[in-house]
């Protein structure tokens, strides 16, 4: 795999063998992934395993270090004799240890050692982007695009992130029966929002479902207490008014054209437990105080579809399907164009991203799917 893919990421492999015949050789599918090959002199056997059935070449060198390179994958146009160098020992080791030397003098920070552990949870500790934003002070304006790191990838590049532009469908659905993973995607984004909010202008308003009797109550608001952003916790008799007034804040952005507004992150951890955001049966009802009477699974709706254009975003994790299709109808689900799928049946993963694949993830692992990218 790593003769194979590894190019393209930059990792290249460099292969020495006395021998390659035996059983430790390398299969022809393997060989035939590397275009370069150097043979000294060996046998017909070993000739043709280096090279190819009809290459003998390497039989025929005589002189110590003579050898033959050929970039043509072992075929015999390819062949270029040539003599190899020679460093005596005393020459290599002086050498070797002015190089140590120049090390010591030259402390650099080296990349970390990349250990990938499919059973094991990411560890926010370790996401150098994420350290970076802590260490180095934020700019005093605002940034035109928060990043939010959600897991180590299961490939050589990036943490996974999901960046809130101001544009329509940047808000972000967790959903599977994951609610400890959900709180640690949760925590992390607190992080990661603290970290970017240079002029202290982002506000977090968070809905904490997480049950009484949890061994996880209260997590969330101590990560927030403990993080230099601002924050508001809703208690469950200010949801109606709450939804309403960001409503009309995304009603009175739109019409004023107050793009540079402060960002507002709305955020609702078990979005089960919020009956009172589930959606209405009766929506061709023709009762005048119905209408005149709040509505907070049509604000909800309306954040949704309008409010991340204008730097009103909604972060939301829900247990199952079923929740999010008693929240919220086809159409505004699709206003979630970052979703993060734990383990789930293959019928829900293919309502969700159009693809089964998410029947398949292990316990520590979940998948990101981006509907722009």
């Amino acid at each position: 795999q790593l003769v194979r893919q590894g190019r393209a990421f930059g990792i290249h492999v460099i292969l020495g063998s006395q021998t390659l015949g035996g059983t430790s050789g390398l299969p022809r599918s393997t060989m035939g992934q590397m275009a370069v090959r150097i043979a000294l002199q060996c046998s017909d056997m070993d000739s043709q395993l280096i090279f190819d059935d009809d290459n003998v070449a390497a039989r025929l060198l005589s002189r110590p270090g003579e050898a033959i390179y050929n970039d043509a994958g072992g075929m015999v146009v390819g062949n270029s004799p040539f003599q190899t160098a020679w460093l005596s020992d005393q020459s290599r080791d002086e050498y070797l240890a002015h190089i140590t030397e120049l090390a010591d003098k030259r402390p650099a920070r080296r990349e970390p050692l990349i250990v990938f552990e499919g059973n094991a949870p990411a560890n926010i500790v370790n996401n150098r982007l994420l350290g970076q934003c802590i260490e180095k002070s934020p700019p005093a304006t605002e940034a035109a695009a928060a990043h939010i790191w959600l897991g180590e990838p299961v490939a050589i590049k990036n943490p996974t992130e999901v960046v809130f532009r101001r544009q329509s469908g940047s808000n972000l659905l967790i959903i599977g029966q994951r609610d400890e993973a959900a709180l640690g995607l949760m925590t992390a984004a607190l992080i990661a929002l603290a970290a970017q909010d240079g002029n202290g202008s982002a506000q977090c308003m968070i809905l904490d479902g997480c049950p009484d009797d949890s061994p996880h109550a209260g997590e969330l608001k101590r990560v927030a207490s403990a993080l230099p952003i601002s924050h508001q916790f809703i208690d469950w008799n200010n949801i109606t008014e709450v939804f309403s007034n960001l409503a009309a804040q995304t009603r009175h952005r739109q019409k004023n054209g107050h793009i540079d507004e402060p960002t507002i992150y709305l955020m609702i951890y078990a979005l089960q437990q919020y009956r009172v955001l589930r959606r209405k049966e009766d929506e061709f009802s023709f009762s005048r105080e119905e209408e005149k009477s709040p509505r907070p699974d049509k604000d909800f709706a309306e954040l949704l579809r309008e409010g991340a254009p204008v730097g009103i975003h909604t972060m939301v994790w829900a247990d199952t399907m079923t929740t999010i299709e008693r929240m919220l109808d086809r159409q505004t689900i699709r206003e979630f164009d970052n979703r993060v799928l734990f383990q789930m049946s293959a019928t829900d993963s293919s309502n969700l991203i159009d693809s089964p694949v998410a029947n398949n993830l292990g316990f520590h692992r979940a998948l990101f799917y981006s509907e722009e990218r």
